[in-house]
Parts: C-alpha cells; structure tokens; sequence
C-alpha cells in the first residue's frame, strides 16, 4: 500500500500530538504543570466520550440536556480536580480502559457475534471463513484481556506503588504498549490467515467507522 505524503502529514502530527500529551499528562501528575491544563488533559477524553454517548442517542432534548449537566458539573467540580490531578488521570485511564474491555467483552457474550468478527463481515461484505471467524474471536478476547490487564495492572501500582511508577505506566507506556500489541496481532494474523483473508488497515478503519454508525437492529419478536 504506497502511503501519499498527506497521509504521511496527518500520521506525523497524531504521533507528535500523544507524545506531547503523555508528557505533559506526566508532569501534570507529578504536579510540574498548571493544574488547569493538567484537569483539562485529564477530564477531556472522558467529557468527549460521555458527550459522544449523549448525543447519539439522537434525543434533542437528552442529548443537548445531559451534555449541559455534563458541562456544569464540570465547571462545578472544577476546584476539588485542580487540587486531584493524579487521581484525575488516574480515573481517566482506568475508566478507558475498562471501557474499552467492556466495548470488546459484551460482544462475546450472548447470541451475536465477537466485535473483530462484526467488523471483519463489514470488510468482507457480510462473507468470512470458519478459519476467520475463530481468528476474530479469538483476536477479540486477546483485546478484551489486554484492556483489562491494564486497568489491573494501573490499579495495583495506584495503591502499592510510588506515583511516579504508576504515571510511568499510564502516561510513558500506555502508546508503546498498545502499538506492541498491535504489532502482536499483527504478527498473528500473518500466521493464522492466509493473504486474501488479510484486510489493510484503511479497510479496518473504514469498517470500524461504518460499525460505529450502525444502529443496533430490533430484537426478533
């Protein structure tokens, strides 16, 4: 796949971008940077998933209302954040994680399918092999653990270790991390699937943006 130099340009900027902001959420813990910037760092991806929820639910009223609760809850709180810092990142990256763990989890449960093998069928128009279907499941327990084994692994060192250990952890290693076990899978899938069955990554993102934008179906009565 030949990458255009705009592409290149926007893969540069959001590298440039976490790096700067896992930097400035550890200094932000270990209380070297203005506590405003350092909540703001903090609360923003939690204020933009909860707004995101809100407004799907595509209820002008629920949506427009509980993201201006969400808006002066926040103003409200703000005082008793400035003075939490860590536990504000804290907070952030255990609730993302866990987030993430239940958004691949609840999918292997009950009678649908696993989410890599939903997002799978959208690259392949709804046709896959039995080879790939256990690939996918098993691709979306390796997620669900990882994101769980990160969440326990940042509350452990919260309670037992020194802060700067756990914002290490959290801030340092979280990107590292998740591009190891990116490379893992991919390794994987080199050798659990043959090359056809293997999508690109622009067609992984293109099917993960169409499934975000699915409204679940209506149960069968």
């Amino acid at each position: 796949m030949t990458i255009t130099p705009a592409q290149l340009l926007r893969g540069l900027a959001v590298l440039v971008f976490l790096v700067a902001w896992a930097l400035l959420a550890h200094y932000g813990t270990a209380g070297d940077s203005s506590p405003d910037l350092s909540v703001l760092l903090g609360v923003s991806p939690i204020v933009a998933a909860v707004g995101l929820l809100f407004w799907r639910t595509r209820h002008p009223l629920l949506a427009g209302g509980g993201n201006l609760l969400l808006l002066g809850s926040l103003i409200w709180l703000w005082p008793t954040l400035r003075q939490n810092v860590p536990l504000v990142f804290f907070i952030q990256h255990l609730g993302t994680n866990l987030a993430l763990a239940t958004l691949f989890g609840r999918s292997l449960f009950g009678g649908g399918e696993a989410l890599i093998t939903q997002l799978a069928r959208a690259v392949y128009h709804g046709k896959i092999s039995e080879r790939k279907r256990v690939y996918t499941r098993q691709a979306t327990i390796a997620w669900t653990l990882y994101f769980l084994a990160n969440a326990l692994i940042s509350a452990v060192l919260w309670l037992f270790a020194p802060q700067s250990a756990w914002s290490v952890f959290a801030n340092l290693l979280s990107f590292p991390l998740l591009v190891g076990m990116f490379v893992a899978e991919h390794i994987w899938r080199l050798c659990a699937l043959p090359p056809e069955e293997r999508p690109s990554i622009a067609q992984v993102a293109r099917a993960y943006r169409m499934h975000g934008k699915q409204t679940p179906p209506a149960n069968p009565s």
